[in-house]
């Protein structure tokens, strides 16, 4: 059926090529020499047909004309126009840019490819904050509006402790830990943030500092002294980031083309703005055409694992994102069961959550991994019962600034029989079983409960350590050197081995998993899962279940929003 319909496909778009050639001749004359693209939320590292918002392959449904929406676009966006001699740069419109370090990376790596084929890039926006400040250093020239501001304030990081809280509202915590780095019972047991979480924190602000320090030095040509000096004086108007020559210039949006040397007010329909890639495509007299192969492109299947790790399907609240273990699962099965998809990417982003449904979706990734390659990709985090899951993978790549590790577990329950005594509400509980009660929040644990409760913990951080040292071919007691909770960024998780590789982000991963699987060229994307799910971790904390054995990391978890923005999904 191929042979027969993709000639067929082929002579349509020739046709359709051939009887637009009058019109594109005669706007071929008015190509604009600047081209606009717009920054904004979260692009996409590559297209996908019906796309949701997602942190590794999401967009929106009708964005703006000029809108990027993949990071893949944009790269071969920015390839067509370095070979136009017409074409000056491009002008790059920031708004609300909230990328994870590594795509943003990315960016500045593909703007400074553009640059070094002899373009002009201009950057301009309303408002910035940090974030995209980066990205806007690796330009020519960095303007803002007159009435904007730019939110360089540096990095913060707020611990949270409601142990105080949930005493005074009779609720007691009562939970055991292994690893005393493993910080997540001290949300609900410590009155304000221990030294160890402190110090945790830190050492990701402090990385995170000296990155910002580093490519705002290397982009505005200033010695990292005064970039220090100019964080600390933050945030700016526009007048005060132009006088202390943060930025380039000031300009409204409507005189952009003329601040560009182009005619016009920068309307795209005049034909003499600033026009969108697609305008600028509307007009060459050949634009590239995407021909249909008679040999379909090799697959390679993409498993997002994404949001807090729960049994089952998971389910919907208000919260953060969750991964449902029936649905990854189903999800590994059938990218292990396509034909065309010769090697499997595991896209982590996740702070772990219950060590049962952990385990049992490590188990999937290793049924897929002896059926074919598995690389796992972290760009944002992959910690506790993320980073477990990872471990059936042939090879994890982290990207520098990703979060990495927390080894250990933790378990335990609410006892909730203080608050419902001052609201005048009155359980009794019956057993049959010693330890018949010991799910109940109507009371503590006894000290056999207790004692289980302990030897459960432990047995399964042992499990835990053993899995970690088979993946990485290390020892239980190396292991446990580096676990007991430890969070470590990309970088240092490649240093003491927990992770293959930090050099390369989404599209080298990818490659490297399709050579894994002796396929060489171009390949597509398949998407396994991703489902859209919301869970109210609040629900959990207090749900009548919560008793168990779970694999979280708090640290990557207070990090969301770090760096107003980034989001760990």
């Amino acid at each position: 059926m191929r042979l027969l319909f993709v000639p067929v496909i082929n002579l349509l778009l020739l046709i359709r090529t051939l009887l637009g050639l009058p019109l594109r001749l005669l706007g071929a004359r008015h190509r604009p020499a600047y081209v606009r693209f717009r920054l904004s939320d979260d692009p996409a590292y590559r297209e996908r047909p019906r796309a949701r918002r997602l942190g590794l392959l999401g967009g929106q449904a009708r964005p703006e004309p000029a809108t990027v929406t993949s990071l893949e676009s944009l790269r071969e966006a920015l390839a067509l126009l370095a070979k136009d001699p017409a074409v000056k740069g491009i002008l790059l419109e920031m708004e609300g840019l909230a990328v994870p370090p590594a795509k943003r990376d990315v960016l500045v790596k593909l703007l400074g490819d553009f640059r070094a084929a002899g373009k002009r890039v201009v950057a301009w926006a309303v408002s910035v904050d940090s974030a995209g400040y980066q990205v806007m250093c690796a330009a020519d020239e960095v303007l803002l509006s007159p009435a904007g501001r730019l939110e360089l304030v540096g990095y913060a990081a707020e611990a949270l402790a409601l142990g105080e809280g949930l005493e005074r509202l009779g609720i007691q915590a009562h939970f055991f830990r292994r690893g005393e780095y493993k910080t997540m019972p001290e949300l609900f047991t410590h009155p304000q943030a221990s030294d160890i979480q402190r110090r945790t924190l830190e050492s990701f602000l402090d990385e995170r500092y000296g990155e910002l320090v580093d490519n705002v030095a290397r982009g505005r040509r200033r010695p990292p002294e005064q970039v220090k000096a100019w964080i600390d004086a933050g945030p700016y108007s526009a007048k005060r980031a132009a006088a202390e020559g943060l930025v380039d210039g000031l300009c409204d949006e409507v005189d952009l083309p003329a601040r560009l040397g182009m005619k016009g007010a920068g309307d795209e329909d005049d034909g003499e703005g600033v026009e969108s890639m697609a305008m600028y495509r509307a007009r060459l007299p050949w634009p590239p055409v995407r021909w249909r192969s008679l040999r379909p492109k090799p697959r390679l299947a993409v498993v997002p694992l994404t949001g807090m790790i729960v049994p089952g399907k998971g389910g919907a609240g208000v919260g953060p994102e969750v991964a449902g273990s029936d649905s990854v699962v189903k999800a590994l099965r059938a990218a292990g069961r396509e034909r065309r998809a010769k090697a499997v990417v595991l896209y982590v982003a996740s702070s772990g959550g219950s060590s049962v449904a952990s385990e049992i979706i490590l188990e999937a990734v290793q049924r897929v991994a002896k059926k074919k390659p598995v690389i796992a990709f972290v760009d944002r985090v992959a910690a506790s019962g993320g980073y477990m899951a990872a471990l059936g993978a042939r090879e994890i790549w982290a990207t520098p600034h990703a979060i990495v590790g927390s080894i250990g577990v933790f378990a335990g329950k609410f006892d909730t029989s203080g608050l419902l005594e001052k609201l005048g509400v009155h359980r009794t509980l019956i057993t049959r079983g010693e330890t018949a009660g010991i799910f109940s929040s109507s009371r503590g644990f006894t000290e056999r409960e207790r004692a289980l409760m302990e030897a459960e913990v432990e047995e399964t951080y042992q499990s835990f350590l053993e899995q970690v040292a088979k993946a990485r071919g290390r020892t239980k007691e190396e292991i446990h050197a580096l676990a007991e909770g430890r969070v470590y960024s990309g970088q240092r998780a490649h240093a003491v081995g927990l992770v293959d590789r930090t050099e390369g982000g989404f599209e080298e991963a990818c490659a490297r998993a399709m050579s894994l699987a002796q396929v060489q060229g171009p390949f597509d994307l398949q998407m396994f899962g991703g489902e859209d799910r919301r869970f109210s971790l609040l629900r959990l904390v207090l749900g009548g279940a919560w008793t168990g054995t779970y694999a979280f990391c708090p640290t990557a978890w207070r990090l969301e929003g770090f760096g107003s923005g980034e989001r760990f999904e």
